[in-house]
């Protein structure tokens, strides 16, 4: 089953770009009303006209400057920032009591913005220095500073620091997220290659093996020979060497990234019976109970499960021996199929599928769990030496690789 690994890129710095575009927005708008309703106390009201008319207009005009990181650039945050200092300075020309009296300056907390874009946009360095270079304007425009522009100054200082630090955490926290995710993905994808190496080129090796042993001669050789390759290949399996395609190229750029698995089958295709891949199995002695009415699944979920059981029936052949029995139950319930394969054979010992997985032969571990681990199903193995084994396989009606992964 050919799949393709599809990746979406979310940011949580994305919501505070948004909020940084509203705040501009009404603070530029709580500026302007505070010199309509506060016009008597100018003495030169055309100043403050013309700086109001400017930063409403810089305001307006450059909101796609603060849509997201690329687009704000450090030429933009500078210009920004000179902005509001240059309101600052020029408060006193408007307002020639502004240096007596503790009111607000013509951009009043409109400022603000400018050092939250440098918190948003740089970390906590930035927001420094853009808080600094405000704390010495509005130092500079009081003259003599009061206890409440000391006390403003640092308020701004602060927050700035605090919340340019919350950003740099953020940012580490979706590197180590989407790295996290590209190991996962990669990891599972060394499974899945691992599974379909398992199900095809081991056993064949593994027959090839046999039957050379036994026809003896120039077969015998050819026997040996298929019996080395089947050993390396187990060990590059079972070591995880397997190759794997590199899930996300925006990892280290600290996109938060959701890697979704996508199966290569056209979008709105019907769900699968899952009686009709599983009827094939049965023989004379394979016996194969089903459900008077269809069993659906999702075609890859379908596909997945059917080569399960057929890897369970793989390992009743080879470990229980060819005149050993073996049934399949089907049960169709509301909110998931169970697959029972059950076999009379001799059982496993204890500890042998632990010792089975350390020699490489990763049949039950990759073939059987590894599928309905990406189905978001289980399977259960109940063995007792001398009476049989039974593997029991869950999947859910809706598999986590058609509508978990998304999430």
């Amino acid at each position: 089953m050919a799949r393709r690994e599809r990746v979406v890129r979310m940011s949580v710095e994305q919501p505070l770009w948004r909020a940084l575009t509203a705040y501009r927005i009404l603070t530029m708008l709580y500026a302007i009303l505070l010199a309509v309703f506060g016009r008597d106390r100018y003495d030169r009201p055309w100043v403050a006209i013309a700086f109001l008319v400017a930063m409403a207009a810089w305001t307006l005009g450059t909101l796609p400057k603060v849509a997201g990181a690329a687009a704000c650039t450090k030429r933009f945050l500078g210009a920004d920032l000179t902005l509001a200092l240059v309101g600052i300075l020029v408060t006193p020309l408007a307002d020639f009591e502004a240096q007596h009296v503790d009111g607000p300056t013509l951009p009043s907390i409109w400022t603000a913005g400018s050092v939250l874009a440098f918190a948003i946009k740089g970390g906590w360095r930035w927001a420094a220095v853009a808080s600094s270079f405000v704390a010495v304007a509005n130092i500079i425009e009081r003259g003599e500073p009061s206890r409440d522009t000391f006390h403003n100054v640092l308020l701004v200082w602060v927050a700035s620091i605090a919340i340019g630090y919350v950003v740099e955490v953020a940012r580490a926290s979706e590197r180590t997220l989407a790295r996290a995710l590209e190991i996962e993905a990669a990891t599972r994808e060394r499974e899945r290659l691992a599974r379909d190496i398992h199900d095809s080129v081991l056993q064949v090796l593994a027959m090839v093996q046999r039957r050379g042993t036994a026809l003896g001669g120039e077969a015998a050789e050819l026997g040996r020979m298929a019996g080395e390759q089947e050993v390396a290949l187990r060990t590059l399996v079972s070591s995880g060497l397997l190759p794997a395609t590199r899930v996300s190229e925006d990892a280290a750029e600290g996109a938060v990234v959701r890697s979704v698995e996508v199966d290569d089958e056209p979008p709105g295709q019907a769900d699968y019976d899952l009686r009709s891949l599983l009827a094939p199995y049965a023989g004379s002695r394979t016996s194969f109970a089903e459900p008077g009415a269809p069993v659906l699944l999702a075609p890859a979920a379908a596909r997945e499960l059917a080569a399960a059981v057929g890897a369970a029936l793989d390992n009743v052949r080879v470990h229980a021996g060819e005149n050993a029995q073996a049934w399949i139950l089907v049960e169709d319930w509301p909110d998931e199929v169970v697959v029972t394969v059950r076999d009379d054979g001799p059982g496993i010992p204890e500890g042998r599928l632990a010792q089975a997985e350390g020699e490489g032969r990763m049949g039950v571990a990759l073939s059987i769990r590894g599928r309905l681990r990406d189905l978001g199903g289980t399977a259960e193995l109940i063995s007792v030496p001398g009476q049989g084994t039974e593997v029991e396989l869950k999947v859910p009606k809706v598999s986590r690789g058609k509508a978990g992964s998304a999430g």
